[in-house]
């Protein structure tokens, strides 16, 4: 029997006072965890449940369960996950599948089973097919086949956003999906095996100017096209929803998630040529077509965010100042520190 009772989350039900609920941040050591924590506790959230995965490991059912029957959260931010670069996704394909989809059933489970009353959880645009219609809205959802290179990740997080979703069909939870566009920001992963491209190439040049080397290589051709957004937008717009979206405004519109971004887009080889200057790297910037370039152009339809009141703030040229600022203080410096 259907037990979708849609009645029981309408737009015009009264808001929910957040300040006052107890709000579990899933991943709030990463990096949009750990900026959705900054929002928060500015905006005045004092009830905030930040396990690290040493205390909670989301993979493990039983944690999962006595975590949340312990805790008993009534808000739930799902920003955990295992991500990475084209090369970390192709290489380890069955570890992003599979922890993926454990963190996911898991969490979005025991929210179900302990009575949240709102989660909110995050993807990636990489859930859209490689051929997708540009800029993609959010029907293109299952239209057409996945890039190869990171299908495993993109599959996992299309079936959380489909279980979200399932959830709130059969059940009336509270539950719906964002879907961020490529993110930058502090505590990103600075790893060049693993890396995404924006951390990966301030790495590259900042390393190629300490060792005054005569160029940086980057992956393929350069022009492929990307969207960048700093993870501090994304965060504004977690908060955003968490104030102002009840998951009946995503089903209602015949979607299953609402798409976060800027809008705007750039080739690689542009923002290279932007991090170059932005690091005072001299040297030249060489591409290494061999490798791959992944789907030519990502750009996310964000009409739906806008038509609802959110809007970035961050550009990328200023957003690249801060983080290249944020790596020099942190990253560079222990590293400098410790030898590392």
């Amino acid at each position: 029997m259907n037990d979708y009772r849609p009645s029981l989350f309408t737009t015009q039900r009264s808001r929910m006072d957040l300040s006052e609920k107890k709000v579990f941040v899933a991943g709030a050591s990463g990096m949009v965890g750990s900026s959705v924590v900054r929002e928060l506790t500015r905006r005045g959230f004092s009830n905030l449940l930040t396990p690290g995965s040493v205390e909670t490991n989301l993979t493990d059912q039983s944690q999962v369960n006595g975590f949340f029957r312990e805790t008993r959260p009534n808000v739930v931010v799902l920003a955990a996950a295992k991500v990475g670069g084209i090369l970390a996704n192709n290489t380890y394909r069955a570890d992003f599948i599979y922890q993926n989809l454990m963190i996911e059933a898991n969490v979005i489970h025991a929210a179900f089973e302990n009575g949240v009353e709102k989660l909110v959880l995050l993807g990636s645009s990489c859930i859209y097919p490689k051929l997708a219609g540009q800029p993609m809205r959010e029907e293109e959802l299952l239209s057409g086949y996945l890039e190869a290179t990171n299908e495993p990740y993109a599959i996992a997080k299309i079936a959380g956003i489909k279980l979200s979703e399932s959830y709130y069909r059969q059940h009336g939870s509270n539950f719906f999906s964002l879907m961020p566009t490529n993110l930058y920001g502090p505590n990103d992963n600075f790893d060049l095996e693993t890396s995404h491209v924006i951390p990966a190439l301030i790495r590259k040049f900042h390393d190629a100017k300490i060792a005054e080397a005569d160029a940086v290589e980057i992956w393929g051709s350069g022009r492929p096209r990307r969207e960048f957004m700093h993870v501090d937008d994304l965060a504004s717009a977690i908060v955003f929803a968490l104030d102002e979206i009840e998951a009946d405004a995503v089903y209602s519109r015949g979607i299953s998630h609402l798409n976060v971004g800027t809008g705007t887009d750039i080739e690689i080889i542009e923002t290279a040529r932007m991090i170059k200057d932005i690091v005072g790297f001299e040297g030249d910037i060489d591409t290494d077509e061999s490798k791959p370039d992944g789907t030519m152009r990502k750009l996310l339809d964000v009409t739906r965010m806008h038509d609802l009141g959110w809007r970035h703030r961050i550009e990328l040229r200023d957003g690249l100042e801060q983080l290249y600022k944020w790596y020099l203080e942190n990253v560079d410096a222990r590293m400098n520190t410790t030898g590392v």
